[in-house]
């Protein structure tokens, strides 16, 4: 990261009481949500965390000052991002080891076609990437890719059970969308 980013994440960090890390996560994982939405894991809010305007949601789910401070730092690095051009697309996203996040994981696993995801999430061998632009959802289970039709449905929250299935739900403006409910497509690419 250019160092004058360098020095604002240290600035939003001291602000905030959270490590410089937990910041350049969130950073992170909002560019990769188009600056409107972040899914992403970290110790500082308790793991598994995601965010978008008027919705916040921790590891530690009862946290309401944890909730509070988290909805603050994305609010300020929302401001940022959207004011700010990403030195990411030009390097190539970075990628830390975290069971969960929503950044580009390495290298793009999904079809070129689909855009760009507004998030993108991994568990164990399980990985997803939402693609509103195209309507699609990417599902990626060991080498398999599946590609559903999300059809009118805008994606924005995400849950993955533990269990052996890996079960994937996600939230639309509608409630809860399963990707049984959802149709295959044929790769597009």
């Amino acid at each position: 990261m250019p160092l004058n980013e360098e020095r604002f994440i240290a600035r939003v960090a001291i602000r905030h009481s959270v490590s410089p890390d937990a910041v350049r996560t969130i950073l992170r994982a909002l560019r990769s949500g188009g600056g409107t939405m972040a899914q992403f894991s970290h110790p500082d809010f308790g793991g598994m965390s995601q965010w978008s305007s008027g919705m916040t949601m921790v590891g530690d789910m009862f946290n309401n000052s944890l909730k509070s401070k988290l909805d603050a730092v994305c609010t300020e690095l929302a401001a940022y991002v959207a004011q700010t051009p990403s030195t990411d697309r030009d390097r190539g996203r970075e990628t830390g080891e975290v069971s969960y996040r929503s950044m580009r994981q390495g290298s793009d696993w999904w079809p070129a076609n689909l855009g760009t995801p507004s998030a993108v999430g991994a568990q164990n061998d399980l990985r997803y990437a939402v693609f509103p632009g195209t309507r699609r959802l990417a599902i990626r289970d060991g080498d398999n890719v599946e590609i559903c039709d999300t059809g009118n449905h805008r994606i924005f929250g995400v849950a993955q059970a533990q269990s052996a299935d890996q079960t994937l739900t996600f939230t639309s403006e509608d409630g809860l969308v399963r990707v049984t409910d959802l149709p295959t497509v044929r790769d597009e690419s």
